[in-house]
């Protein structure tokens, strides 16, 4: 795969989906407060630590009939992926795309590669339904490289432990032991596969911690050093991720750690009842101080990781709130959540000294509003979610080191970011009524250049429910160097500068 960088294709379709700043805005009726100009942000130009390119990784799993992610993402008449999933993909520009998830443990990888006709269908244990496996390795390494992702493998960990998908009620056997995970990193990376795609990153058990019907540690660490040899046996280049959450990190550290390269935690969490679908409508603000609230709930889950593991590299692989509802909560396709996930997107970046990988979201699907991309079927175009729009900005401008910022007012969630001499912030105004406005400086200096690029819909709970109406579009402007920048009321600011 090709080197991974600052993408081109996400920024470009950006800018030109964007449309003038507003001179104002106003949320559905009530009135607003500006606060006073008196706040200075200053950016310090010291670098603090490299930023990983794949903190906005994205994550794709088959998930049956309970969301026809991949099925529905492939045209099967043509043998081809759907333009308009590839083409909202590259504007959304995700630096890498994970395979797997639960549907890892009883995924048998043989079965979807080689032709066509003699393609296995199996079933989904988990999720439901019949996958056709006209979708495997190949195609999903084909997909990342047209949107220009690095792909991440979540091999068959012997089903977790879990008997019940190491063996169908069928009586199929649907475990994959060491021998064929290794077989997995020789089809894509020895150099005798007729076309080699190598893949670096490899992840070793899904949750394997969350059921007592999984391996427990001793056997997950046992388990983990036995595959680490057999793929690094035949490819010692390679990265792997070995599960290490609910307590597991510190032991898996200690027994397994000259073999792996990070640790893998997930964090799906409910902001609370304020948030779920028979209330947020009724109390628009106090599900909008739930959601607020959420970032110290995130933050104290990385804190926890990182007390367990030292300096050890952490991969959150799967993060996003879980909220009530028969959707997985419809405030997700609110602009609401859209800011909230851009805050939860700033902690990742503070904590940017050890998290290597991190995602917010499901990657698509035609329900759950968990999803960072919609497709509606059976012929709608396929859109972003907010969650996916703020994923496409904060990845289309932000740096490759990570500053210091001082001087925010309390209200604005804050970060900062360097790539040579062009510097970036990402500002969340958390307030749901007041305007706040800062000048920039850089070292106490002013800049050379500034632009904005910013979402701020004047109804922050406005639903965003198909590609042609979209209610929370980027806008972008440039700005006077000398001139405080705006932030509406729960808007989410990307701010390119100078020096």
């Amino acid at each position: 795969m090709a080197k991974v960088s600052t993408p081109t294709i996400g920024r470009r379709a950006l800018l030109q989906a964007a449309v003038p700043l507003a001179a104002g805005a106003t949320i559905a009726g009530r009135a607003l407060a500006a606060a006073p100009d008196d706040t200075t942000i200053d950016i310090r130009p010291t670098p603090k630590f490299d930023l990983s390119p794949y903190l906005y990784m994205q994550f794709m799993e088959p998930l049956g009939t309970t969301d026809g992610s991949v099925e529905a993402s492939w045209d099967h008449l043509v043998r081809g992926w759907r333009p308009d999933l590839v083409e909202v993909s590259k504007a959304l520009a995700p630096p890498m795309m994970r395979w797997g998830g639960l549907f890892s443990a009883y995924y048998r990888w043989r079965e979807a590669v080689g032709p066509r006709d003699r393609r296995r269908p199996m079933h989904n244990l988990m999720w439901g339904g019949v996958e056709t496996n006209q979708i495997g390795t190949d195609e999903f390494l084909d997909f990342c490289e047209l949107v220009g992702a690095e792909p991440l493998m979540c091999v068959n960990f012997e089903s977790e432990g879990d008997p019940s998908w190491a063996v169908n009620a069928l009586g199929e056997k649907r475990a994959g032991n060491a021998q064929e995970a290794a077989d997995w990193v020789a089809y894509c990376n020895a150099p005798g596969h007729p076309a080699p795609r190598p893949i670096r990153y490899w992840q070793l058990g899904n949750e394997t911690s969350y059921s007592r019907k999984r391996f427990d540690k001793a056997a997950a660490i046992a388990k983990t050093i036995e595959f680490a040899r057999a793929m690094r046996g035949v490819d010692p280049t390679i990265k792997l991720i070995a599960w290490g959450h609910s307590g597991w990190a510190s032991d898996m550290l200690h027994e397994a750690g000259d073999l792996v390269d990070m640790l893998a935690f997930h964090h799906l969490f409910d902001p609370g009842e304020a948030c779920s679908d028979a209330h947020f409508r009724r109390e628009p603000e106090a599900a909008w101080a739930a959601l607020m609230a959420g970032v110290a709930t995130h933050d104290g889950k990385i804190v926890e990781m990182r007390r367990q593991t030292g300096k050890t590299r952490l991969a959150l692989t799967e993060a996003h709130y879980q909220i009530k509802g028969p959707n997985r909560g419809m405030l997700n396709s609110t602009w609401a959540a859209g800011a909230a996930f851009a805050r939860l997107q700033n902690v990742h970046q503070r904590h940017g000294d050890v998290l290597e990988i991190a995602n917010l979201g499901d990657y698509c699907g035609t329900r759950w509003q968990t999803n960072v991309v919609m497709l509606p079927t059976p012929r709608g175009k396929a859109y972003l979610m907010p969650v996916g729009k703020v994923a496409a900005l904060y990845r289309a401008f932000t740096g490759t080191s990570a500053v210091d910022a001082a001087g925010a007012p309390a209200d604005l969630d804050v970060v900062a970011s360097r790539a040579g001499d062009r510097f970036y912030l990402h500002v969340v105004n958390t307030s749901l009524d007041t305007s706040r406005s800062s000048a920039l400086t850089i070292g106490g200096a002013s800049p050379r250049r500034v632009q904005i690029h910013q979402i701020a819909p004047s109804d922050p709970f406005a639903e965003i429910l198909s590609a042609e109406e979209d209610p929370m579009p980027v806008t972008s402007q440039a700005i006077p160097p000398n001139t405080a920048v705006r932030f509406p009321p729960a808007s989410v600011t990307a701010v390119e500068i100078d020096i």
